[in-house]
């Protein structure tokens, strides 16, 4: 499937807006988000994804690609939250058929919700070997006064740790019933106090003052709003990666424990909510993917469905008009409010039979049919990916 532009009647928008996905199924609340983004000067162009929903500041499932400026809104408050996948040498036969010690296990060492470790993870216990600790510690100094003096302590004791919403951790198995670990987390709480520190910044400056929305509020460039931003910026998605490597870390011991022979591939990381900078159009431009993947030629990439759906492990195919880009996962068809009048726990026993997780009132919001169907999704962006391995939960840690 190619894109189809999407133009307001009786007016164009400054930029271009690709829409990959039905234009009809696209709420009307998201289309005017679209419209707004691509009305600003700044914008060169705009890709939305067969994922998208309407979203706070900018549209959940588009790529903005801007010049001199970027809307730290359009980044969201989860800086560098992504995915994370690897696979094992175990297969379904090494397994037990009961899965909920190992559940059990991986939620005995990874803090959800809003735990924490009650001390900071070591990562050379662990045997990470992501590098540069200290110099990334020592970053925390330089981030913006007024968001940090008092989090570098809640920030140690929360690399390793999962989060709520929509983040998880499961077990799954591909095609060829081989043993695949997978988990969906970002910045935490430092991130989020970094994004909403800078996003109450954007709204206050003189040329954010006409905006159609204030969310669409931008820092530009060559100022020292943008340099602090783009430099809290950077170091909070290199928190949510060095998260996502600790969590995955402490995920492989788990398994070790309980399979001491297990040996596993390479790891599969990858962001889908913050700011590139790349040439496109023979253009020097800040790409902003929220609730998107970078997927230029032979870049691997996760896009997850439900949790009860299938998941994919996908190569890119470098789709210029695009910006180089792919959906981040299935994306919402509903709100967390209405999922929670809609369905039952009796519901989520259903949809989520077969797999090891929880089943109880608090996550009826992540319900699999709260999301669109991710094989529609994966149908609608076959320009933009191709599929490696198609992944099925058989065990799902949620917050």
């Amino acid at each position: 499937m190619t894109f189809t532009e999407l133009v307001k009647q009786g007016h164009r928008a400054t930029a271009p807006i690709r829409l990959w996905g039905d234009p009809d199924a696209v709420e009307d609340s998201a289309r005017q988000q679209l419209h707004n983004i691509a009305a600003l000067p700044w914008v060169h162009g705009v890709a939305v994804m067969p994922d998208v929903h309407y979203g706070k500041g900018a549209t959940v499932g588009s790529v903005i690609a801007m010049q001199g400026a970027v809307s730290p809104a359009a980044v969201g408050v989860d800086i560098g939250c992504g995915m994370t996948a690897q696979l094992t040498s175990l297969t379904a036969a090494d397994l037990p058929d009961n899965l909920r010690k190992l559940r059990a296990n991986i939620e005995r060492d990874i803090p959800v919700g809003r735990g924490a470790h009650k001390r900071a993870v070591d990562p050379d216990a662990i045997k990470l070997d992501i590098g540069h600790w200290w110099e990334f510690w020592n970053g925390f100094s330089d981030l913006v006064k007024g968001a940090s003096s008092s989090l570098k302590g809640k920030a140690h004791k929360q690399m390793g740790t999962l989060g709520g919403g929509n983040h998880f951790i499961e077990v799954c198995l591909d095609g060829q019933d081989r043993v695949w670990l997978m988990l969906h987390s970002g910045s935490r709480y430092i991130g989020n106090a970094l994004a909403m520190h800078h996003i109450e910044k954007a709204k206050q400056l003189p040329h954010n003052q006409d905006l159609p929305d204030p969310d669409l509020a931008v820092f530009v460039a060559d100022t020292p709003q943008m340099r602090q931003y783009r430099q809290d910026l950077y170091w909070a998605q290199e928190y949510a990666k060095r998260n996502r490597a600790v969590m995955m870390g402490l995920l492989r011991g788990v398994i070790r424990r309980q399979f001491p022979t297990v040996s596993f591939e390479p790891e599969i990381s990858a962001h889908h909510n913050y700011v590139s900078e790349e040439t496109h159009d023979g253009q020097e431009l800040l790409v902003t993917r929220k609730g998107a993947i970078r997927a230029g030629r032979g870049d691997m990439g996760i896009i997850p469905g439900s949790m009860g759906a299938a998941s994919f492990i996908v190569r890119g195919l470098g789709n210029g008009n695009a910006y180089d880009s792919a959906s981040h996962g299935a994306g919402r068809k509903m709100s967390r409010t209405k999922a929670r009048n809609e369905f039952t726990a009796e519901d989520l026993r259903a949809q989520t039979a077969g797999v090891e997780c929880r089943k109880d009132g608090g996550v009826i919001d992540e319900i699999p049919s709260a999301y669109k169907d991710i094989h529609e999704v994966m149908a609608a962006q076959t320009d933009l990916v191709e599929i490696v391995a198609q992944l099925k939960q058989i065990v799902c840690v949620k917050g």
